[in-house]
């Protein structure tokens, strides 16, 4: 059966079939909402059902709360109409949506980069053009029929083809095959772009920057794009590790610093070695944000990593002014199976 999905915020309209989630018949029809794992576990598709009936789907224990649920709540990216529903749900405007297309490529270079960290080069075929905005993902298609999702690494650039960062996961399936047996030459496929996590550009407010581990990759991507576009732009870069061997990027990212004069950076070390002799910020690094601007209400925050790191941020970003809609994150997490 197919149902109409109407959303109150904004009054626009599309269809849904029952064996669907709403986001991706949205998706399907061009309509983008808010989202990033697709899995039930970040809660970007966070939503509000006013009216009707669906069945939730499965989602991560916590990320709904009990009184987001007994208001209604639901995620777009589990969710399935089973009637004519009306939500209430944060939605991009029109002309946001890129094609989403499965494409092959080919691996040109794998360079390690730290302990369990490597760059993962990829290139399309020279008849092959990829669009896609600083911040999103591609879910690399295995041959078993699972997904392993990655964020770009860089702006798009159709010579430089496609930048992974890829960390070891002990015991994962794809992760281990990246740093054991995947060679130079080697073909893969991919779909995407995927996720709404990309810098807005018609906004001007200072933007803050919080990057874990290798959730670095977005907004590494967003920085090579905008801090050219964007001149005028403040950004602070907040990247947290739990040492200094961690921070696989730092002579690169410093050496933005000389050219750009609208950057700031922020390297913290969660756990540092007597060997770091390591006299810069410690702890978590939303904390070391907070310390450094305990006022927020007039920045816009781009946050990217795990999600008790993205949870922590949220709820202390809040409670320092930040408004919600102007927090930005892409919450992901690694596990033996999804990796």
């Amino acid at each position: 059966m197919t149902f109409q999905v109407t959303n109150q915020k904004t009054g626009n309209s599309f269809s849904a079939e029952e064996t669907e989630t709403v986001l991706d018949a949205a998706m399907r029809q061009s309509r983008v909402f808010s989202y990033s794992c697709r899995s039930g576990a970040c809660g970007s598709c966070k939503a509000r059902l006013i009216s009707g009936e669906v069945n939730p789907g499965e989602y991560t224990t916590g990320v709904l709360s009990k009184s987001e649920k007994a208001a209604g709540n639901i995620l777009l990216c589990q969710a399935q109409a089973l009637s004519d529903i009306v939500i209430e749900a944060n939605e991009l405007p029109p002309g946001t949506a890129m094609t989403i297309r499965t494409l092959p490529c080919r691996v040109v270079s794998l360079e390690k980069v730290s302990h369990d960290v490597m760059l993962l080069q990829l290139k399309l075929p020279k008849n092959q053009r990829f669009e896609y905005l600083p911040g999103q993902y591609i879910d690399i298609l295995l041959r078993d029929g699972r997904r392993r999702s990655f964020s770009m690494a860089n702006a798009p650039n159709s010579e430089e083809g496609l930048q992974l960062h890829v960390r070891l996961v002990p015991d994962g399936h794809f992760t281990g095959q990246v740093f054991t047996t995947l060679k130079v030459r080697d073909l893969l496929r991919f779909q995407g772009p995927l996720g709404t996590f990309f810098l807005r550009e018609d906004e001007t407010w200072p933007v803050i920057m919080v990057g874990g581990g290798t959730g670095l990759a977005p907004l590494k991507a967003i920085l090579d794009n905008a801090l050219v576009k964007h001149p005028a732009r403040a950004f602070h870069l907040f990247w947290g590790v739990r040492s200094a061997e961690d921070l696989y990027l730092d002579n690169e990212i410093r050496r933005w610093l000389d050219v750009h004069p609208n950057l700031s950076y922020t390297p913290v070390l969660s756990e540092p070695k007597i060997a770091d002799r390591w006299d810069g910020e410690i702890g978590l690094v939303h904390e070391a944000v907070l310390r450094k601007y305990p006022e927020l209400d007039g920045f816009e925050v781009y946050a990217s990593g795990p999600p008790p790191m993205i949870e922590a941020l949220k709820a202390a970003f809040a409670a320092h002014g930040l408004p919600p809609e102007r927090l930005f994150f892409d919450s992901f997490e690694f596990t033996a199976d999804s990796c």
